[in-house]
């Protein structure tokens, strides 16, 4: 991995210097668009509307348009007189209970290394929070925007998520969900009986992402018959079940016993079976118009 940034995490009156690493890759099979009649490349040029000329990258600002029509242009200069773009620290605002961050919230994670000849006081801030079981809230400025972001342990190692603005989750309100009936007894006894009958501890490396295996496949395919034919694959036929269950606790009976017999057979055939894969300097702003 390569180090995207370097600074260094206020604790207190402590720092503790750091290098960030993205966390996480896509692993998405990436495509180009072609001419589908002759398989021609389809290139887009920065053709600017009013000269008609096609613009390199180191020649275009960033603009922004009120609601008015008035139209503002802010060069890299206007950016990085921005306080954000000069922070080489991720400064810890509080520590809170980890169970009172809603997953929602969380964007995208970052692994911290430490970057001193000594790590003591990245060991003692990982222990802490691990001992604590506490979260730490900070402020992380990354590419020019500062974003609230956690800072926790993940097997020993710091972890940065950055996290959305409250402002930016919308608000979820279904008049559906207000106009319909609480679930009987009944109902949830047996939905906590089929919720019992599938618990299982979570293990990640037991699913994997059908599509891009198939997706592979389809490629490779075509790419053994040199390119002209896709032998599409194999067409994975799906259960069928009405819209809509008319009967809650029957069918959720039936899934228990689907679900009790799925284990029995699975028992059955290897009693230490592995587990199945599962799919699943500022310069003025010019103003314009």
């Amino acid at each position: 991995m390569r180090s995207i940034w370097k600074g260094s995490i206020a604790f207190g009156l402590v720092n503790v210097p750091v290098k960030v690493y993205t966390a996480t890759e896509d692993h998405d099979i990436r495509f180009h668009q072609v001419h589908g009649a002759d398989g021609g490349r389809i290139k887009y040029n920065r053709v600017c509307q009013e000269c008609g000329k096609t613009i390199q990258f180191a020649d275009i600002d960033k603009a922004y348009s009120s609601e008015d029509g008035t139209q503002v242009i802010l060069t890299d200069e206007d950016f990085d007189e921005l306080p954000a773009a000069e922070k080489h620290e991720i400064p810890v605002l509080q520590f809170v209970p980890s169970e009172q961050i809603d997953p929602i919230l969380f964007e995208k994670s970052y692994y911290l290394e430490p970057d001193s000849a000594s790590p003591k006081a990245y060991q003692l801030l990982a222990s802490t929070l691990t001992e604590s079981d506490r979260t730490a809230l900070v402020h992380f400025t990354l590419r020019q925007r500062t974003r609230l972001a956690a800072l926790r342990v993940r097997d020993g190692v710091l972890v940065i998520q950055t996290l959305l603005w409250p402002d930016e989750v919308r608000a979820a309100e279904f008049e559906t969900l207000d106009k319909t009936a609480a679930p009987s007894d009944k109902e949830l006894a047996m939905a906590k009986s089929l919720v019992e009958s599938m618990s299982e501890d979570f293990e990640p490396e037991s699913y994997t992402d059908e599509y891009q295996i198939q997706l592979q496949k389809m490629l490779d395919e075509a790419i053994k018959n040199g390119g002209k034919k896709v032998t599409p694959p194999e067409a994975v036929a799906a259960a069928k079940e009405d819209a809509e269950v008319v009967d809650l606790v029957a069918a959720l009976q039936r899934s228990v016993d689907a679900a009790k017999s799925g284990k029995t057979d699975t028992a059955e055939k290897s009693p230490k079976s592995a587990p199945a894969k599962k799919t699943a300097k500022r310069s003025p702003a010019r103003k314009t118009g």
